[in-house]
């Protein structure tokens, strides 16, 4: 009976459709802010929020974004850690160019050019689909990991090839460099996340969101219906790039510190975000948080919780055991659940909303 929207009336078409309609969710997203933005800063060590925390919020960023492109719109995309890049080298050279400008605003703008970029790289999805875009986005993935390298203004020349992130401030706070503290910086892409979160959600839920739906589910069809492919598709694109981007430049700037791209976005990264997305759920954006949730907490647990408990593990083998891990659970969740740990969290909800006669 906790659970069952028995006599929560709606009056208006807005109150029915809300993202949130029972008042349950609506507390429980409560309670979770509460605890992500008070409980866990206040008790949570370094370690924690460097290692654990952090890592959660960029992927879940991260899988957003290519959730958007290939869960909702149904386009193959394998170039997330290109466009990742793009967003940490626009962010990158807006700062040093700009250096007046808060930090937390390059990193939203640096995302539009990652959008530009997914936008042109998106040009080939009205005559292709399936395998054949996907080889499309994995060329644009070595192309652009090939110019992070062989493009020397990207990196403002330096000798070590390398993002130098500078110091910057928030309201006299330093939230970049050397003397930023954890978290700072977790607070500052908590906020982002929350932020970009709530702006995905509405946008899914409207006009945009089912144009994305109905290309995915039939494109004809969606075309006989009066939808332009090219628009609907390019949109789709650019979005992704976007949270990609925002995602890439947080990751460089508030987690890394600085580093070169070609080892912080290459191809690995976006198989590794492709996992987050089918493990976590396909269209679903609690999904995206799910699966960026267990491909990040396992590593940890392998690497310092088994030695933690007495039980001796190298950090190669941990390594291996992480790899057959993942692969283990995407063949799981393709032949059980295709549509992931998000369809097992509706299923439990369901079944709290027929509580005690669940069928």
């Amino acid at each position: 009976m906790l659970y069952r929207e028995t006599g929560q009336f709606k009056k208006t078409y807005a109150a029915d459709m809300a993202v949130f309609p029972i008042l349950q969710d609506r507390i429980g997203l409560a309670v979770i802010l509460v605890v992500a933005a008070g409980f866990i800063p206040a008790f949570g060590s370094n370690f924690f929020l460097s290692s654990v925390m952090i890592p959660f919020l960029v992927f879940s960023l991260a899988a957003m974004g290519l959730n958007i492109i290939t869960g909702y719109t149904g386009l193959i995309s394998l170039g997330t850690g290109a466009f990742m890049g793009v967003g940490a080298y626009a962010c990158y050279k807006l700062t040093t160019a700009f250096p007046g400008v808060n930090i937390v605003v390059w990193i939203l703008v640096s995302g539009f050019f990652s959008a530009a970029i997914g936008a042109v790289f998106g040009l080939p999805s009205l005559r292709i689909k399936g395998f054949y875009l996907a080889v499309a986005t994995l060329a644009a993935q070595f192309f652009l990991e090939w110019c992070f390298v062989r493009i020397p203004w990207l990196y403002n020349y330096a000798a070590s090839g390398a993002i130098e992130v500078p110091t910057r401030t928030l309201l006299g706070i330093p939230v970049t460099g050397a003397t930023a503290t954890p978290t700072t910086r977790y607070l500052v892409i908590l906020g982002l996340v929350v932020l970009l979160t709530w702006v995905a959600s509405n946008i899914l839920h409207g006009r945009i969101g089912r144009t994305f739906m109905a290309v995915r589910d039939m494109d004809i069809a969606a075309e006989l219906m009066g939808i332009r492919l090219l628009p609907a598709k390019l949109m789709a694109f650019a979005l992704s790039s976007f949270y990609c981007g925002v995602a890439g430049a947080v990751m460089m700037f508030l987690w890394y510190g600085g580093g070169e791209a070609s080892d912080a976005f290459n191809i690995n990264q976006s198989f590794n975000i492709l996992f987050m997305v089918i493990i976590g759920g396909l269209g679903s954006l609690i999904g995206c948080f799910l699966g960026a949730a267990l491909l990040n907490v396992v590593p940890i647990i392998l690497k310092f919780g088994l030695p933690a408990l007495g039980v001796p593990l190298g950090g190669a083998t941990a390594e291996h055991i992480n790899h057959l891990f993942v692969g283990g659970l995407i063949i799981f969740f393709l032949i059980v659940e295709p549509h992931g740990l998000a369809r097992l969290w509706q299923i439990m909800k369901q079944k709290l909303r027929t509580w005690p006669f669940p069928y």
